[in-house]
């Protein structure tokens, strides 16, 4: 314990962590999941117990994120002011990519109309199903490319997707307790509920928002509420588990078992594929590759999913054409690693020594971030990183015809 007072019996719970309670190694390696479950490119929003909490979320992402801007993950809170604002209209604005990661309390739960954001984080409780529909509608904005959105429950919010209310009528939001208007326009974060009373506002007048239960004052003035920091012990490593869980939902929009989930896709492939050379056949064109993910992702299979599935028969590694090759034909799963590996010379026949050392470049994307990675959208991003423009890779490899040649002809292949 680094300060403060542990109460003797208390059970301390998720509400309290973050308020009462801190724990840094524990929202150090909450962050560390997260960060190793996103896209870094991918916008993001983090909502968090409080202010100074998300302030050392966006300390945490800053030391251990891989991106080198120092602005890559910043605060946005009510009292950020005018500096906050101008991080949330850059994180606003399709064409920036900085800041990418957004940390914040409550201020981002309504009024963000950030259409690209990828993924929503909740570190925090989210008690109100009003609040709880305002968070996932921050991730519901359609954009271009953008056909679902993650979201990284820590303190099992999920369970409002069980309430009937959640697909119930539309609820009528709550006038701001402050201002009064709907949405809220004086930009102070909503107070959280009474100590005392636990009512929002308070209606006991005996304490204000963020008062200590035990004198009653905000900021707390008898020393006797400080909020415990706890440090494990220097020197001894350990390994911190964890359960993770996925949620899988149907087509009607009914929260279903990881193992139906797969029964339903299983009886679905016969539908978009024959066998396995047809499977392989369609695969190995990055166009029917896509229209195959499309009549997938229409059945209710995205590719979110199926990663997840992945994650389930330990394929997390391989090739999406492993998972679906795995349940519709029981083929036991390779890695992309030792699939390029089993078929490079085959991938590399009768190419120049500058096409093999473009493909070795493309294999390596493909190896580490997946089969996205072939697809023709991806081709001039690739072109851009390996040579800094289509001209010097033109003149590398020939025709920009010709490159797009090799780079489809080799998809074949590969599997």
């Amino acid at each position: 314990m680094i300060e403060g007072e542990i109460e003797e019996g208390r059970r301390y719970t998720e509400e309290d962590f973050n308020r009462v309670i801190e724990i840094r190694e524990r929202e150090k390696y909450r962050v560390k999941l997260f960060l190793e479950s996103i896209d870094p490119r991918e916008k993001t929003l983090v909502f968090c117990a409080t202010q100074e909490h998300a302030l050392a979320v966006r300390d945490l992402v800053n030391q251990m994120k891989t991106n080198p801007d120092p602005h890559y993950c910043e605060r946005v809170t009510a009292n950020d002011g005018a500096e906050g604002e101008r991080w949330l209209r850059a994180f606003r604005d399709n064409d920036k990519t900085i800041p990418t990661i957004l940390t914040t309390s409550q201020k981002l739960s309504t009024g963000v109309d950030a259409r690209n954001v990828r993924h929503i984080v909740l570190m925090r409780p989210v008690n109100s199903m009003i609040e709880f529909k305002q968070i996932i509608g921050r991730g519901t904005r359609l954009f271009d490319g953008k056909d679902y959105f993650t979201i990284h429950d820590f303190v099992k919010a999920y369970e409002h997707f069980n309430d009937p209310a959640w697909d119930g009528e539309p609820l009528t939001p709550e006038p701001c307790p402050r201002c009064g208007n709907v949405p809220c326009t004086c930009a102070v974060e909503p107070p959280r509920p009474c100590p005392v009373c636990g009512q929002t506002p308070c209606v006991c007048d005996k304490a204000g928002p963020d008062a200590c239960p035990v004198c009653g004052e905000a900021p707390c003035v008898c020393g006797k509420q400080r909020k415990v920091k706890v440090r494990l012990a220097d020197g001894k490593e350990r390994t911190i588990q964890h359960m993770s869980a996925t949620s899988f939902w149907s087509p009607e929009g009914k929260p279903i078992s990881a193992a139906e989930f797969v029964k339903r896709l299983y009886g679905d492939l016969p539908e978009l594929f024959r066998d396995e050379d047809q499977l392989r056949a369609l695969w190995g064109r990055p166009d029917t590759r896509k229209a195959l993910l499309q009549g997938l992702e229409e059945k209710g299979y995205g590719v979110e999913q199926l990663v997840e599935v992945g994650r389930l028969i330990e394929a997390q590694n391989s090739d999406l054409y492993d998972v679906l090759a795995y349940i519709a034909f029981n083929q036991a799963p390779v890695s992309r690693a030792e699939r390029v590996d089993s078929h490079r010379d085959r991938i590399f026949q009768g190419l120049d020594y500058r096409q093999r050392e473009f493909l070795r470049f493309v294999l390596d994307h493909y190896v580490a971030r997946g089969v996205t990675e072939l697809d023709t959208d991806k081709l001039p991003k690739l072109i851009e990183l390996k040579y800094q423009g289509v001209g010097d890779a033109v003149a590398e490899l020939g025709p920009v015809q010709r490159i797009r040649e090799v780079f489809v002809g080799f998809q074949q292949h590969l599997y």
